[in-house]
Formats: structure tokens, sequence, C-alpha cells
């Protein structure tokens, strides 16, 4: 039998023993129907139940957002992980033995070194739980998560810990209760240093621990926040077999439920900012991690929103954080916005002084990215004949890194009606590449060179006439907003770009209309 077989046996035998009602009803609250079963889609937010499971067809389907499948299905899109990745989880879950792949003796190192991260890992994220929770000494620690509102319930669904001080416990708090197996181990994840003079000594102290949970939820770092004084103030897990920060969020493993129902992220900058917000309600909040945003990053945020709003500081810092950001978000053709907090404020401090819903004003009104970019360069160069030129050079690449032609084309002609000129001049401008576009009284050589875009090729997806991708969802509005435009976006192929949805339906009437 071939290993293709014998994946397609594997996979039969699962769908055997995977009750599909069983699986989704452990994250959906499932009611009879009839012959089939009713909830609330765990994929969009909804109040009345469209939700169907048919047991006897072993499949699901929502009546509201087109989303359906089989049990592998429903897993992948409600974990975010791949279909062998669903797989694997099902076969755990129901004892269906795997087929053996011949692996190298690397491969199997390799596997048997993740392995043990992850288990000391756990092992530290729960003697931080138990010594915040427990120890007298962890006093400080508790009454600063009180002042910040962080309740109980946060704490444990964080899996929140603190690290003791060195003058509370000694230097080995954690290498005191490892083997001498496992202070290995914790070497390499970074929770214990080597000294210079032999032993160790551990890394977080007297910090305010978060564990960094992948998708699955297995812890792969840490990041800690000083409680007394000391730097840095922050500090994060080193980059190890199990743990990649470019690729990695804060939050994302208990928020994206609530990410994907919403439809939406908020992004802030550091882990206390998520924690604060989570206290005041906002459940699809997360932070990378002492990082700018990275590719890897958006990637992830791209699994379960179509979405991602900046809620950065209003400094100098939070607007080259927000323009940074500007290429990446449209290589990855992910819809960005922008919201400044003021001055001197962190959202904490802002919603502390002007109330949840100021934020929620704030969000609702932030800025899309682009605009946000072409709004900075004005504010910078001014409208001028001279200024007018400098910013098409500090557009020119952010253009470049559209990830479609008839992307691209949309924003030459939105830039250009903003600018007052030609769309067509925006074509001399478009082999001048390399540099970011510069921000408010910097130079662009500090910012290095423009990110390297790579456009992946996808499999075609099944379209279903009646969605609209967000991407498509612009598309449309601007053709609607923007008749003027209408005959180069269809020049640009958008027709194609919406063929077999309820785009192109509005792309034919609109058609019709301006011939008549």
């Amino acid at each position: 039998m071939s290993v293709f077989e014998q994946w397609e046996e594997v996979t039969a035998r699962i769908k055997e023993q995977a009750d599909i009602v069983q699986v989704i009803g452990e994250v959906v609250d499932l009611k009879k129907a009839g012959t089939r079963y009713m909830g609330l889609c765990p994929f969009h937010g909804e109040k009345t139940p469209s939700f169907s499971v048919q047991p006897g067809q072993q499949y699901f389907h929502c009546f509201g957002c087109g989303e359906s499948g089989d049990v592998f299905s429903f897993i992948m899109k409600q974990q975010g992980i791949s279909f062998a990745d669903a797989v694997k989880l099902l076969a755990g879950k129901y004892q269906v033995e795997l087929p053996e792949k011949k692996r190298s003796r690397e491969e199997k190192e390799r596997q048997e070194k993740r392995r043990q991260l992850f288990k000391i890992n756990e092992k530290a994220a729960k003697l931080f739980s138990e010594y915040l929770l427990n120890a007298r000494a962890a006093e400080p620690a508790r009454l600063y998560l009180k002042k910040r509102g962080v309740t109980a319930a946060i704490i444990e669904r964080f899996r929140i810990g603190y690290a003791p001080d060195k003058d509370v416990v000694g230097w080995n708090f954690l290498g005191g209760q490892f083997s001498e197996t496992e202070k290995r181990t914790a070497i390499e994840a970074g929770l214990l240093v080597k000294k210079e003079q032999g032993g160790t000594y551990d890394r977080f102290r007297d910090r305010i621990v978060f564990p960094i949970c992948s998708i699955s939820g297995q812890v792969c770092g840490f990041g800690g926040r000083i409680v007394g004084e000391g730097q840095p103030k922050y500090l994060n897990s080193p980059e190890s077999l199990v743990y990649n920060k470019s690729s990695m969020l804060l939050g994302l493993y208990q928020q994206k439920e609530q990410i994907r129902k919403q439809n939406q992220v908020i992004l802030v900058e550091g882990n206390f900012d998520l924690i604060s917000l989570v206290a005041y309600g906002f459940e699809n909040v997360l932070a990378p991690l002492g990082t700018a945003l990275t590719k890897g990053q958006l990637r992830l945020v791209k699994k379960f929103a179509e979405q991602a709003i900046l809620l950065f500081d209003g400094d100098s810092a939070g607007i080259k954080a927000a323009v940074r950001a500007v290429p990446l978000f449209l290589a990855e053709q992910l819809a960005g916005k922008v919201a400044l907090l003021p001055d001197s404020h962190d959202p904490d401090s802002f919603v502390s002084e002007y109330g949840v819903s100021a934020l929620q004003r704030l969000l609702d009104e932030a800025e899309e990215l682009p605009e946000f970019m072409l709004q900075q360069l004005i504010i910078e160069h001014g409208m001028g004949l001279d200024g007018k030129r400098k910013i098409l050079d500090a557009l020119a690449p952010l253009v470049d890194a559209a990830a479609s032609p008839l992307q691209r084309s949309l924003f030459q002609a939105h830039f250009a009606d903003k600018l007052g000129i030609p769309a067509e001049q925006f074509a001399g401008y478009e082999n001048r590449k390399g540099m970011v576009p510069p921000l408010p009284g910097e130079p662009a050589e500090e910012y290095g060179e423009f990110p390297k875009i790579q456009v992946r090729e996808r499999d075609t997806p099944e379209i279903d006439p009646c969605r609209l991708s967000m991407p498509q969802k612009q598309l449309v509005e601007y053709m609607v907003l923007h008749p003027a435009d209408f005959g180069l976006l269809a020049d640009r192929g958008l027709q194609e770009m919406l063929s077999g949805t309820i785009g192109e339906i509005l792309f034919l009437e609109l058609s019709k209309l301006l011939e008549s």
C-alpha cells in the first residue's frame, strides 16, 4: 500500500470514529432540529443560529457566512491549522494510529528536542503561576496587577505568573526545581543563563511573566515586565527551536475565537496594553513581542481576520511604526487602519481618563493605512510643486508593494486624485524602488532597505457568489464611489477580480449605466 493510500485510509477511519456533532459541540452549543443540529456560527458574529450540522452526512454548513465542510475542515478553520495538523489532532483524540514516516536521525532528534522544550516551558509556566497566586513575596506583583485592573479571571486565562526577585529566593528559583537534564533544556529555552564561572541563574527575576503560546496553546516562550526598579523594563525569551518572535503574537491562542467572530484585530504595542484592553472588554487584541510588525505576524492575523487596526502611541515612534507597517499590509493584502492615541497616553491611561466609549470612537474612526501614509507625507512636505514631487518619490515604493496590478492601479488613481495630478504620472515613478518612504523629520536612508515582498501563488478557492473578500469589498466600494475611475479599473481587470461574485453583477450593471 502506498503512503497516499495509507493516509487516505487513516482519514477515512478518523471520519468514521470522529462524531462531527461531538467535535463541533465542544465549541458550539448545538440544539437538535429535526435530523440536524443548529447553533451560532463560530466563524462570524450572529444572534440567530444559522450554523447547521448534519450528523448523517458528517457535514456542516453556515447559511450566514457560507463556511462549510467536514470534521477536518472545521478543525482547520477553528484552530487555524493545516490539514496535516488537523489529521494528527483528531487521530490523537480518537486513538487512530498514523502511518509511520521514515525520518532521519536528525529529524528524530529535532522532534525530541522540541518536545523537551515545550515540556520545560510548560513546567516553568506552572511554577511562575503558582508563585504569583500563593507566595507572600508575590504580593507587590498582585497589587500591581490589581491596580492595572487585571482580574483573577484574566490572570487565569492568560496564565500570568511571577518570577521572584533574587533577594527573596536567590538566583535559582527555577534552577533549584529542575533536574540536571531539565537544566540543560532550560538553558536552550532561555529560562536559565550559564555563568562564566559555572552554574546557572534565572533569566526572569522580579518580573510579571506572560507565557507566549502557539495557536494550539503550547508554551513557546515568555515575556516579562519588571515590578520594581531595574532594567530592562521588558524582557523576552531568546529565540529557540520553538520560539520565533517574528512569527508569533501574544494573545492569539486566547483571543482567536473572538477575533474570528469580529473579523478584526486590534494590534497594540505592549503586553500590558493588551491586558488592559482585555480588562476593559476588548477581546480581539494582540501584541507583537517587542518587535516591529513582521510579515509572519500579519500572515497569522490573516488566518483569523480580514482587517487589523494599529492602536499606537501618537508620538514619533508610534507614527514610525505605523508607516513601516504599510507595505507589509499591502503585500499580504490585509486591510489595515491606524488609530493614534494622544501624546503621553497609552491605551490604559486613555480609557482611564476618557472612558471605553471614547476609545471605541477612536477605533471606529481609524484611518486606512495608505491614506494615513499620504497625510503624513503631506504634513512633512506640503502641497507645493516640490512637495508633491517628494511625495510621489515616497509613494512609489508603497504602490509597488501592492500585491496585484489592480490594487496598484487603485492606489495610483486614489493618490493622484488627492494630489491633483493625472494618475498616469505615477508610471514614471514605478521603477524608483529601494528606500522606505521617509518619516516626518527623518531622512529616508535611516530606514534601510525597503522590505522585499514575495507574492505567493495560492490555490484558487471555491467561490461563493454571495460572499466578497475584504479586498473585493473595497474594490466594489471604490468602484461605486468613484465612477470617474471606472474605465481605468475596467482596463486593469476589475471584472476578472470580481468574477463569479455579486460584485461582478454590480460591475456589469454600473458599466451599462455609465454607457447609457
